[in-house]
């Protein structure tokens, strides 16, 4: 690849491991209520040998099953977004806990999970959904901790910020996607890449045309054929917004540039992701959809965990089919590209905007379509980032929160001219 040698480190290099340790692990988990936390749980619970989790963070809004979790791991410290819920959780824990027996330490805010990832730890898993995993991302860095890496946004958002702080070796990719390029990348040296094949399910609307997605109803983008998730992460996978923050987060990770990564629709999911090799080879990562599998790179890396998901069954036949993107049905693609190659706060400002028009879409002021109208209208007028300046939490925080009101404003005109 023309220029690849000369360039950064990637951030994620499976020919790396950062301040790697024989014997038990020490996690902190980072949203432990959610589908990632609470699976990365199910494989700790499962491997007591490999490892131990000594603090969880999560919202606050799942006290009973966060009490639940300290006491099954023993944990020393459990934080939660949410203040007012430090109650609720208290009484949780004390009816977890036995008579007599001490309560982990509780930490209560919205800076509280970004403490925790600076702890004394080998591996923070930052499970956490949206741009807020930002501070505990870089915290985490910061601290000279093991990065696994579920939280995309804040890699997306703040990216950087992330490649100043991180060291090589020191982030281990969650996604799905990224875990199967991080694996696949394993068997050649980064010159001899040509390209990365990001895979994409298509989500519940595969093969329709934008005219025809113009009437789809909030419970059809909710019915995701694959995976089970929540639902903004659900209705990007709907518009393939998700597969557009992929595409940034692996040119982030890999340092690949735009034009040689490449998204494929692969409805069966069982092809995670494949890094094609100038000799002509390409290389696929397959597994039964399951985010265990990529979790448990994450943590065990560059050990594997061994029956940490389901493996195929090769006595049963199968059909896995590959499709190109349908770029007009689903421009969040193209857009996600165009963001990622102005870079500054322009991701971060296609971020906020998309998360926003997900909420319209939810309560139902905006079409399905209106979602990446909208985005595309927000990051029309933030324009081009200023280049030549040094980008901080500050000014990511600042271009989010603009994105968001413009978003609200141009949903709320959308919503009254529809009524009009």
């Amino acid at each position: 690849m023309g220029g690849m040698s000369d360039s950064p480190a990637p951030l994620a290099d499976p020919h790396l491991v950062f301040d790697a340790v024989e014997g038990r692990r020490d996690l902190v988990i980072l949203g432990s209520t959610g589908s990632i936390g609470t699976q990365a749980i199910d494989l700790v619970l499962r491997n007591p040998d490999r490892f131990r989790v000594t603090a969880l963070s999560a919202a606050g809004g799942r006290v009973a099953l966060l009490a639940e979790q300290a006491r099954q791991l023993r944990v020393r410290t459990v934080a939660v977004a949410a203040p007012d819920a430090v109650p609720a959780l208290r009484e949780a824990l004390r009816e977890q806990y036995g008579a007599g027996e001490p309560l982990p330490e509780i930490l209560a805010g919205p800076d509280a999970a970004t403490q925790l990832a600076g702890s004394d730890c080998h591996t923070v898993l930052n499970g956490i959904t949206g741009s807020i995993g930002l501070a505990p991302t870089l915290a985490a860095l910061e601290a000279g901790r093991t990065l696994a890496l579920a939280n995309k946004e804040s890699l997306i958002v703040g990216g950087p910020l992330v490649k100043a702080l991180a060291k090589p070796g020191q982030i281990i990719p969650v996604d799905s996607e990224h875990a199967a390029l991080f694996q696949a990348l394993a068997a050649g040296t980064r010159a001899d890449v040509r390209k990365l094949v990001v895979t994409a399910s298509g989500g519940p609307f595969r093969g329709r045309t934008k005219s025809e997605l113009a009437s789809v109803t909030r419970e059809q983008a909710l019915a995701h054929p694959t995976w089970a998730m929540g639902p903004v992460i659900t209705i990007n996978s709907a518009t393939l917004v998700n597969k557009g923050l992929e595409v940034i987060e692996a040119h982030l990770l890999y340092d690949i540039p735009f034009d040689k990564i490449e998204v494929v629709v692969h409805p069966q999911s069982y092809v995670h992701s494949m890094v094609e090799f100038t000799d002509g080879s390409t290389l696929a990562q397959a597994t039964p959809p399951d985010m265990r599998g990529p979790i448990a790179i994450g943590l065990g890396w560059p050990e594997r965990i061994p029956d940490a998901a389901p493996a195929f069954d090769w006595s049963k036949a199968s059909s896995w089919e590959f499709f190109p993107l349908d770029n007009d049905a689903f421009p969040s693609v193209g857009l996600a590209r165009h963001v990622g190659g102005l870079g500054g706060t322009a991701p971060a400002v296609f971020n906020a905007a998309n998360e926003e028009c997900v909420d319209a879409f939810l309560s139902g002021q905006l079409p399905f379509n209106g979602i990446m109208d909208t985005v595309t209208a927000v990051v029309a007028e933030h324009g081009t980032p200023p280049t030549g300046t040094s980008l901080t939490v500050a000014d990511v925080l600042e271009a989010e929160s603009w994105a968001r009101a413009r978003a609200r404003e141009l949903s709320a005109k959308a919503t009254a001219e529809a009524h009009a």
